[in-house]
């Protein structure tokens, strides 16, 4: 019985161990390998880079129910293509569509986000975070409105 016991201790003992592997050092997301959002640099080492003429946008006051649609307009300032590999929003009231192709230095591309007020009531704000082949790599959009509930005739 008790070597039973001293052998399951002994395992419990190298399963635990083996669980980190990494000696305690946490490994960063930075070395992942992801040839789509990997950052490429021109000639001269610049990396892309995207710039936005607005990062929030108001719908101000809508009737609940309404969906409503804005477009986020930006240029690639940076010195290689930028590539979009994620666009995600904070709700599943908003959907965010974005080019799926790579945009040139010096070239423009629209983030369009859609927001269905179906069931939602008073002041939102939402957010829409970007993941691109930029520095850093995420980028966050806001929208925001006030939704008011039908007038009853």
């Amino acid at each position: 019985m008790k070597n039973v016991f001293f052998i399951s201790l002994l395992l419990f003992g190298f399963i635990i161990q083996s669980c980190d592997n990494n000696n305690g050092k946490n490994i960063s997301t930075d070395v992942v390998n992801n040839s789509k959002s990997a950052v490429k640099l021109d000639a001269d080492g610049a990396a892309p880079r995207m710039e936005f003429e607005e990062t929030i946008h108001d719908f101000g006051e809508m009737i609940q129910g309404e969906r409503v649609v804005y477009n986020f307009h930006f240029t690639n300032v940076g010195g290689s293509d930028l590539v979009i590999t994620r666009v995600s929003t904070s709700c599943g009231c908003t959907v965010g569509k974005y080019p799926k192709d790579p945009v040139a230095p010096g070239k423009s591309g629209t983030i369009e986000v859609t927001f269905n007020s179906h069931r939602k009531k008073g002041y939102q704000n939402k957010t829409i975070t970007i993941l691109a082949n930029t520095q850093p790599n995420t980028t966050v959009l806001r929208i925001k409105a006030k939704v008011v509930l039908p007038e009853k005739k």
